[in-house]
Order: structure tokens, then sequence, then C-alpha cells
């Protein structure tokens, strides 16, 4: 298939963007539990990041944030009256729920679902299935909106399919595009789809001990089969027990693949000869595997950073381009390993750029959180609907909304606040018409 581009759909942060520790395993969210948060700044951080890769020459798409506070699940929980009294008593009675409807962790785009490009579908469509995110409340409550916006950005039903979220239960845990890597040549070249999964639900493997293991096998295999794919197109595989101990919650912060580049951590995978092996015998593009060492990186160093938690791109000459956290640049074992590795190493990467996302790595979300990436030929990029693909207008535009509609500070007391749900509200109304994305939130303000 010609003409295919890889489409980062980056989340845009919203307004109730705030500290409070919620992901259990997740270092960097636990460490910054309480702190001011400033929405603004994490808006803008991530919507430039956008511009910049747009400028450069890379096709990126936006996806709204969800609606929060979710006052539709506090009343569900038991809590009632009009909408000032169910956060006041949530706040008294139960804070840390309150705390979980207001997460803003829907701007973390790589655990939105699963995508499968129509040149490896047998039905030559591109599919998606929301990840359920069953493994805690705060982003549990995700899929059902993010079913609705998959759905109304990727309308046209002769290009696009979806499927339900998979059963939220533990056995078919699912964390999304964060355990799942493309492996292929140019991307509309078949591809083999690597699913990286913490534990198997009925079956005894090696788990971890201090921290849980997000993502199942038996849920991965479950989205193969929904989206097509056949034996011959997948590759399953452990991620390292040790690993998930140390923080790494998902496999996007310890390996990121593009083309046919992996590049990985030395304890990325449980069992790491197997799995290359099982790669190179499906790729029909030779493996490229760009091995960092515990020598050079270690594991703690590779969690504070994030450095593989960084988005690895094509240029049209072959060559990649490396976006980095700015975390990675203050780190000097880590600068140096991408100089001297990377950048000096037998492979594809040649650039490596620098992002500030401050806002979004205090929370443990890196610039690989903040996208979904989608291969679309150009007819499936003609079929979008509403206006998500980044131009200079929409920028300037989503800039001018974050302006006027963010605060700059929110503490976690704020989040009691009636004025804060009537002004997300408001700004998320706004936003539906901005992006012509249609009626996709809740929106039950108003009981």
């Amino acid at each position: 298939m010609k003409d295919v581009q890889e489409v980062n759909f980056d989340g845009l942060v919203g307004p109730t963007h705030n500290y409070s520790g919620l992901a259990h395993g997740n270092v960097a969210s636990m460490s910054h539990v309480g702190l001011v948060s400033n929405p603004k700044e994490g808006a803008l951080q991530g919507l430039a990041k956008m511009k910049s890769l747009l400028d450069a020459g890379f096709a990126q798409g936006v996806l709204p944030p969800q609606q929060r506070p979710d006052l539709g699940a506090l009343r569900a929980l038991g809590f009632s009256g009009t909408n000032a009294e169910v956060l006041s008593r949530a706040a008294q009675e139960a804070p840390q729920l309150l705390r979980a409807v207001c997460s803003a962790s829907s701007m973390w785009t790589a655990n939105a679902g699963t995508v499968t490009p129509s040149a490896d579908a047998p039905d030559g469509k591109v599919h998606f299935t929301p990840a359920n995110l069953q493994s805690s409340f705060h982003r549990f409550l995700e899929p059902e909106t993010t079913g609705r916006v998959l759905a109304s950005i990727f309308r046209d039903q002769a290009h696009f399919a979806h499927h339900p979220a998979l059963p939220a239960t533990p056995a078919f845990s699912d964390e999304g595009a964060a355990n799942h890597t493309r492996l292929c040549g140019a991307y509309g070249e078949p591809g083999v789809h690597l699913f990286v999964y913490g534990r198997q639900a009925f079956g005894g493997t090696r788990e971890p001990q201090r921290y849980p293991a997000r993502q199942t096998l038996e849920a991965s295999q479950a989205i193969a089969r929904q989206h097509g794919l056949t034996p011959a197109q997948t590759v399953f595989a452990q991620q390292h027990p040790d690993a998930i101990d140390a923080g790494v919650f998902h496999n996007d912060v310890i390996a990121v693949g593009n083309g046919p580049v992996l590049l990985y951590h030395e304890m990325a995978f449980l069992d790491e000869e197997a799995t290359l092996e099982a790669l190179r015998a499906k790729m029909t593009t030779p493996l490229i595997p760009v091995r960092v060492p515990s020598e050079a990186i270690s594991l703690d160093d590779a969690v504070s950073t994030y450095l593989f938690n960084s988005q690895l791109l094509s240029q049209p000459d072959g060559s990649m381009t490396l976006v980095v956290p700015g975390e990675c640049q203050e780190n000097e074992a880590v600068w140096r390993t991408i100089q001297d590795l990377l950048l000096a190493g037998a492979n594809p990467i040649g650039e490596v750029l620098v992002k500030d996302v401050k806002q979004s790595m205090r929370n443990g979300g890196g610039p690989a959180c903040l996208r979904l990436r989608v291969a679309l030929s150009e007819e499936e990029r003609q079929a979008i609907g509403g206006r998500v693909l980044l131009d200079e207008a929409l920028y300037t535009e989503l800039t001018a909304w974050v302006e006027r509609h963010y605060r700059d500070r929110l503490a976690p007391d704020d989040l009691a606040d009636p004025q804060l749900a009537e002004e997300t509200l408001t700004a998320l109304d706004e936003l539906t018409r901005l992006l012509g994305i249609g009626n996709v939130y809740p929106f039950q303000l108003g009981h």
C-alpha cells in the first residue's frame, strides 16, 4: 500500500490536570503526589510538542480530553444532591474517589487503545479496540468516552472498524498501545505486532512482587483475534518482572519500536533472545535491534528520565528522529548514551529532539505516553471525521482555547470547587464544536 503515513494523535492535557498520585507502580506519579499543578502550562507544553513535530514534517493529530470531574461516576457511587453537594460530600467522605474522578489521565493516549493498520487486517480496514484500563479506577472511567471519540473521528465504515473494549476483569486487563509495537519496513508494508504482557491470568509464569502487572497475555491474544491477526503476524513477549518492580509499569517505559528498529533496555523482556528470534523469524524486513545495557543506563535512570518513552519517528530519507523529554538531557549517563550509543551506533537514529513536557512527566507520562500512533493511507486520512489533523490554524485556535479556559494553578483541595466543574464543561463544549467531533461527552453536570 502506497502513501501510508503514521499519524501521531496526541491527547490534549485536560483542565483538571493535577498531581493525585493515583497510579500505583508509576514512580513519578507517586513521588509528586500533592504538588500544585499548572494545567494551562501542561496543555501548552503538549501543544508545543505537537506543533514542533508538525513543523518538522511529521503528521500530527489531536484527541480531546475527557469530561472531568466525572460527576456521573460519583452519583453512581451513591453521592447525591446538587453538583456542589456531590463534590463537597465526596471531598469529605471519600477524597480518594474525588481525586480519581478528576484525573486528566486520558491525556496519555498511548493507553487509549490498540490499532491495527489496514495493511495487516484481513478486511483491509484500520481496526481499533479501546483499552479497558481496568487495573485502576480513575482510568477505568475512560473507555466508554474513548470509544465514542474514536468512532466519531474514524467514522467511515468503509475504512475503519471498531471493537468493544475487552471485559473489564483482571483476566483481560488491557492498557492499550503502551504494550503494543508494530514493526515493519515502510508503514504500508505488512508488519509484525509485538504484544508485551506482564502476567498470564490462566497460567503460572513469574510475576512482579512489588508492583502490579497491568497487561495480561490473555488480553493481548484477544485483541489480536479481534483484529484478525494471525500467528505469523504476532509475537507475544513477557515483560521482565524486575523491570515492573522498578517502576516500568508499561512496556513503552522500557522499549520503543518504529519501522524495523526496536530500541530497548536489556531488562525489557523476560526472555530477550527468544523475543528477538521470534521477531526475526516473522518480519519480512530485517529487524534492527538497538540494545541499551544496564551498565550504560540503570533501570532507575530509565524510569526517572523516560528515555524509552520517547517517540521514534521516520524521516523521508529512512533516517529516524528520537523525541526525548528534557529529563534525558539533565541525566549525564542517559545523555552520554544517547550521543555514544544511539546517534553514533549502526542504526537509523540520526537526530534527537528534546522537548519540555514536565507537567506530564511529573505524573509519569513522557512523549510516547501522549500519543496514539495510527498508520493511514491518503484515502484513509481523507476519510477522517472532524477537524483533528493539526495545522497552523488549528494550533492557533487550540492555544487560544487553552488560554481562555485553563487555570494556571490547581491544588488538590481545588478539585471540590464546583466552579472548576462548570469551567471544564464550558471548555469541552466549545472544544467539541472547534474539533467538529459531535457529542462525545456525557455532559451530566446539569443533574
